[in-house]
């Protein structure tokens, strides 16, 4: 069994680090609100540390799922960051949502160090965390990668190393420029159907059991018709996860006309108080026939 730390407890760090703990490792967490840490050791056990250096000492993996690029910097090279307390040898496998600048970024200070870095962002939502059913796509090196899966599985359902630094990340753009298509494709056919005077139930039991069919369909039609948006990823970190997206698409001059408008539509739905309400609620934005 591995002594290994986790850096962020929040609705993905939280389980995820939970079953690294049920699986026998001895398990140090950092939280910075310490309370959230305090309360993690009381249910799984292991050890809470002030410090992000403090936790990562002894460790031979540091996992971190924090918010964003400068969340996890502070985490990782801020004042007491971890790559102060990690010996050489140790491995910083992040399940952060971030750009591939940063993990290319943490990668080199890392190798500098002695300390690999993986980039490892995870796709799921807070329902795959719980269950430990996340898919994980990883960008690093390959013997990084064939010593860490181990403890990554306990967590997963599917983890695969996509490639170089930076390349996790990367692929969780794509992940996210599709399910910003996807919702909005469902938000308008359901938004259609009630128009339609159609039986909205009805109507996906029939197409999703063709080629419409997909995880956001399967997942979030009952709540959409019933306009039930308090649950999942929320709109803010999508907006976050899509601004990356998009600057990205600067950079390597992708073109991503529907992804931008998508972005466009979750601000009105900001605008609408729907910050933290799940991603299926551009709904939200249409008219609700339901009334006419």
């Amino acid at each position: 069994m591995a002594t290994v730390a986790f850096l962020g407890l929040g609705v993905m760090g939280y389980p995820m680090a939970g079953y690294l703990a049920k699986n026998g490792h001895d398990v140090r967490v950092y939280n910075r609100t310490s309370s959230k840490a305090q309360d993690w050791v009381k249910e799984y056990g292991g050890s809470a540390f002030d410090t992000p250096a403090a936790a990562a000492e002894s460790a031979s993996v540091v996992f971190a799922c924090v918010g964003n690029d400068d969340d996890l910097r502070s985490v990782v090279v801020g004042e007491n960051g971890a790559f102060e307390g990690m010996a050489s040898g140790a491995v910083f496998c992040d399940h952060t949502t971030a750009s591939a600048q940063v993990a290319r970024e943490l990668y080199k200070l890392g190798k500098q160090k002695g300390i690999a870095f993986l980039d490892a962002p995870v796709s799921g939502g807070q329902a795959g965390a719980e269950n430990g059913a996340l898919t994980v796509m990883v960008g690093g090196d390959q013997s990084t990668f064939d010593s860490t899966e181990p403890l990554i599985q306990h967590f997963s359902k599917s983890c695969r190393l996509m490639g170089d630094s930076g390349s996790g990340q990367l692929t969780k753009m794509v992940n996210q420029i599709c399910i910003a298509g996807l919702v909005q494709g469902l938000s308008e056919g359901l938004h259609f159907a009630e128009a339609a005077g159609l039986d909205g139930k009805l109507v996906i039991d029939v197409i999703s059991k063709g080629a419409a069919q997909s995880w956001q369909m399967e997942n979030r039609y009952e709540t959409m018709l019933d306009r039930k948006f308090d649950h999942g990823f929320a709109v803010d970190w999508m907006r976050k996860d899509l601004g990356i997206v998009l600057d990205e698409a600067g950079r390597n001059k992708a073109s991503l006309p529907v992804t931008a408008l998508v972005d466009q539509f979750y601000s009105d739905v900001q605008e609408m108080g729907g910050q933290r309400w799940d991603t299926s609620s551009l709904l939200q934005r249409l008219p609700d026939r339901r009334k006419s």
